[in-house]
């Protein structure tokens, strides 16, 4: 019975997201490693648990910078301030029998864990998360470079800890 849901849950996702991208993955995924999720990614579309696709606004933003050695991960939004304010904190990687691979994180500072736990499919270039809590919330990541004026936000190494 979860296999099917599982199954139904992907093809709602793939239904959802035709909107942001017609040629819905056409490769295979890869493995869901920190290796193979390290790098920079940008949000490019989200659903907010309505199973309808949304681009980000003019002028808004959300990236994601993931490193391997020692998995961490560095956000930096502009969804609720409009100067953009930049997070950081650690993400753990792990394999569940039934989502595949899993993603969940913690803010530095005691800012708390992630409010989902997510399901990872990682293609060439591009993730989709969906909540393991709700199968509507789901977002679509490109892999990118972060513009340098935002990336200059991140706090210094010697001011993270």
């Amino acid at each position: 019975m979860k296999n099917w849901l599982k199954i139904v849950a992907v093809a709602l996702v793939a239904l959802a997201f035709t909107g942001c991208k017609p040629d819905l993955y056409p490769n295979p995924a890869r493995e869901v490693t920190p290796h193979t999720l390290a790098g920079q990614w940008k949000l490019v579309c989200y659903s907010d648990g309505n199973a309808v696709a949304h681009n980000l606004a003019e002028g808004s933003y959300v990236y994601l910078e993931f490193t391997r050695k020692d998995r961490t991960f560095t956000e930096f939004q502009n969804i609720n301030n409009a100067f953009g304010t930049v997070r950081t904190g650690v993400y753990n990687i792990y394999t569940d029998e039934e989502a595949g691979a899993v993603i969940r994180g913690m803010y530095d500072y005691g800012a708390g864990d992630w409010a989902h736990r997510y399901s990872v499919t990682l293609f060439d270039d591009e993730m989709v998360w969906i909540a393991l809590d709700d199968p509507y919330q789901q977002c679509v990541y490109e892999r990118c470079e972060i513009p340098e004026e935002i990336a200059s936000q991140a706090p210094a190494e010697d001011d993270e800890k």
